[in-house]
């Protein structure tokens, strides 16, 4: 008996709503390349959203890596447009932080603020994420902001 294991199917996005999105200016030796504040914890929601913001900045995306305890749902691709970004779950990667990579292997960290955030907060959170100044790393970040 031969048995073919089939790739999982990639989820077609709904419409993705605008990413709450501040990118750094330019891309230098930050620790972070912006912040990143979804509306919910659901991922087939909120990155169709967050790909086009980034696919704008940076070009196609073809990976996406994030906590995998943070999220409601996991799947492993995604369908947004024409294209298709393979996700990854990782519980070793900060529930603060997520790495999108490029098809020219430029890797993008952005902070995540959780949803429940304040608004000004976040607005701090994500500023403070673009800039190119900050040395601090996400759960820093957020930590800081949050007090």
């Amino acid at each position: 008996m031969t048995v073919t294991r089939q790739p999982a199917p990639a989820i077609p996005a709904p419409t993705p709503a605008a990413a709450r999105l501040v990118l750094a200016t330019t891309r230098g030796r930050t620790v972070l390349d912006g912040g990143w504040w979804p509306r919910s914890w659901d991922p087939a929601a909120e990155l169709p959203g967050l790909l086009l913001a980034l696919t704008e900045r940076h070009g196609r995306i073809r990976h996406i890596m994030l906590n995998i305890d943070a999220w409601d749902s996991r799947f492993h691709r995604l369908t947004v447009g024409p294209e298709v970004v393979r996700l990854g779950w990782f519980d070793t990667l900060d529930p603060a932080v997520l790495v999108a990579t490029t098809r020219q292997d430029i890797q993008v960290d952005l902070l995540v603020v959780p949803p429940a955030t304040p608004s000004a907060a976040a607005e701090r959170a994500m500023a403070t994420a673009a800039d190119p100044a900050n040395l601090r790393r996400g759960p820093d970040i957020l930590a800081a902001v949050l007090r």
